[in-house]
């Protein structure tokens, strides 16, 4: 079985060298990139990279930077690790479409552990068959959504977002059902993480949008008029 690709980006060696080595524990194959710049050159001269972990201050190009430019081509999952526990900052990750987001000093097993969820719901949409409802189109297989016909382009953790309220039409679902189910059990977050999706997710969907109803007090619901 092929291993995963994983670019690790971060200007600290201690730091590449300690995630590098947990993820080849773990049977990842890794590829590592000392800046920015570094690091959208790998991420495109390859073009096979799984999974992107992506450190914020960093020389040449931060990766904030980064991120828009990938993001700009590509779904790719995204983990963005900063020395900084601002939410602010947090808020701007997951606008910017960042999968998860991890503050130093972090635990090299959690890192580890939220690699593997990530990949592991990445492969089973793989799997999986096309989800229509609403007018929208979502093909697990090719990881594509289209609306009335029009391709939307969506971050990974939209994708995921928008698959489960489709799957899940007609059902009221918490917050917390949310989390645990799209970020997983080991995402410590709380529900302005998903808050900050959905109002992403429904701009990107436009009138479409709609049809992600506010359950005031409780959650989000998917329901087709």
């Amino acid at each position: 079985m092929e291993k995963s690709k994983v670019l690790v980006v971060d200007d600290e060696s201690r730091m590449r060298k300690l995630v590098r080595d947990f993820l080849v524990k773990s049977h990842y194959e890794v590829v590592e990139a000392a800046d920015g710049a570094e690091a959208l050159d790998l991420f495109f001269e390859k073009n096979d990279i799984d999974l992107v972990i992506l450190d914020v201050m960093m020389p040449k190009m931060d990766g904030w930077q980064v991120c828009r430019e990938i993001r700009a081509y590509s779904g790719v999952p995204i983990i963005m690790l900063t020395a900084r526990a601002d939410e602010r900052d947090e808020l701007m990750g997951f606008e910017l479409g960042v999968d998860e987001y991890i503050s130093k000093p972090f635990s090299p097993k959690i890192l580890v552990a939220r690699v593997e969820a990530i990949l592991r719901r990445s492969g089973q949409a793989a799997v999986e068959t096309i989800v229509e409802a609403g007018g929208i189109c979502l093909d697990k297989q090719a990881h594509s959504v289209t609306i009335e016909g029009q391709a939307v382009d969506l971050s990974y953790k939209e994708f995921e977002l928008l698959a489960y309220f489709m799957e899940n039409k007609g059902i009221a679902l918490s917050r917390e059902k949310i989390l645990n189910s799209v970020w997983n059990y080991d995402y410590f977050g709380d529900a302005r993480t998903i808050d900050t999706h959905v109002k992403k997710l429904r701009n990107k969907m436009g009138e479409k949008g709609n049809l992600i109803k506010t359950i005031w007090g409780m959650g989000y619901k998917f329901e087709e008029e």
